[in-house]
């Protein structure tokens, strides 16, 4: 999950320099030619001090604004996402003389048919494990307790150290201050049925969003072009936008192709070792594997405890976990460098950072948004001058 795009696609004009006008040149009597030339600083030392504090205030402003509209903001970036992963597959349309609204709706309906399909393959599985759940987690920790025998006399003797040199009054004391734990399954029921509510809103946001902005093809671009005063600037506008989409749509095409092959590759495995539900497990894998580092852990874990309360014998229940992580070294070591090329390649701690940072910010749809911010911030920088040096401090 560490490749993404190094450098914009296609060839780029090295050593390009900007032409200086007439105008910026010193003249006979000129005695100060350094104030008229390009790119020069008519504020002095106080603006070069005064520009970075505007740059961390706007920073700041930016975080908080992302944080507090998260509601209005994450539903349009994952719309943008999904629209900008399938805008290939409309223009392929459009180039058999379908129209870009017919296109769109066609392009639309394989992507919730393929949600739905999910759904409805995840839902009875997913809704028998969660009512299970007490009953999963009771036989887990019998089956440790076979597993790791001393594990209890561990527990007991850290207590024993514990109450080292405590009186029967305060031990007494201290077992009455204990809390006591009430379950209250109608409350848990209510928020997992707002919760699920919540989610469907949200994502018919995303659909309906994703689907208008497949339908406008580029009407966004073109009103950008509109706005922007100069010819350079609408050169270079266009340029960034292109790349931007080209760059994240080759990625995020491959990597879900790729993620689709290893979600297939993980059922048929768990399928014949026996392991139930094992369609759900695959599904489950290829979602994870989207968010780098932390959805490979995850994987390992959920198919180790699936593992352990599938078969008796830990040595079998260890076989779904290394199946798992030796399809994912394979898919991350040789499959994704040989489908993806040199190219896609990040910083790794660039791609950590960002994937804390938007963790952080907006939940487990910002771990899936994590990586293709950073490929769209990467491929700004490196159209930028002013920000090149950001742009290889974030690349490999």
């Amino acid at each position: 999950m560490g490749y993404l795009p190094d450098a914009p696609l296609g060839e780029r004009p090295t050593g390009l320099k900007t032409p200086i006008k007439p105008e910026t040149l010193p003249g006979p009597g000129d005695s100060q030619a350094e104030a008229r030339a390009p790119g020069s600083n008519s504020g002095g030392p106080e603006a070069a001090k005064v520009a970075p504090v505007h740059a961390v205030l706007i920073a700041l402003g930016l975080i908080a604004f992302l944080y507090v509209g998260r509601p209005v903001v994450l539903p349009i970036f994952l719309a943008w996402m999904a629209a900008t992963t399938l805008q290939p597959l409309v223009r392929l349309l459009s180039f058999l003389r379908l129209p870009v609204a017919l296109s769109a709706a066609v392009v639309f309906c394989l992507l919730v048919g393929a949600i739905a399909a999910g759904f409805i393959e995840l839902e009875r599985p997913a809704t028998r494990w969660m009512n299970e759940a007490p009953q999963h987690m009771t036989e887990l920790r019998q089956r440790a307790q076979r597993i790791f025998p001393k594990a209890p006399h561990l527990s007991q003797a850290t207590a024993a150290v514990k109450d080292l040199g405590a009186t029967e009054a305060e031990k007494k004391e201290e077992q009455r201050k204990a809390p006591m734990v009430e379950v209250k399954d109608q409350r848990g029921t209510s928020s997992i049925l707002n919760w699920t509510g919540t989610f469907l809103a949200g994502l018919g946001e995303v659909l309906v969003l994703t689907y208008l902005l497949l339908a406008s093809g580029d009407l966004f671009l073109q009103k950008l072009v509109r706005v922007i005063p100069t010819l350079r600037g609408k050169i270079r506008a266009v340029e960034i936008t292109r790349e931007i989409e080209e760059n994240i749509s080759k990625y995020l095409f491959s990597v879900s192709l790729i993620n689709i092959g290893l979600g297939v590759l993980v059922w048929a495995g768990l399928l014949l070792m026996g392991v139930p539900n094992a369609a759900m497990w695959g599904i489950l894998s290829a979602v994870l594997n989207f968010v780098p580092y932390f959805g490979a852990i995850g994987g390992v874990a959920i198919l180790a405890v699936v593992g352990l309360l599938t078969f008796d014998s830990p040595w079998q229940g260890l076989l779904p976990p290394m199946w798992y992580m030796a399809l994912h070294l394979l898919e991350a070591n040789l499959i994704t460098p040989i489908l993806l090329g040199r190219r896609f390649t990040l910083n790794p701690v660039a791609i950590f950072v960002s994937l804390i940072f938007w963790i952080w910010l907006w939940g487990v749809p910002g771990a899936l948004l994590s990586v293709p911010i950073l490929v769209s911030i990467k491929v700004v920088c490196d159209r930028i001058p002013a920000m090149a040096h950001f742009a290889e401090i974030i690349g490999r």
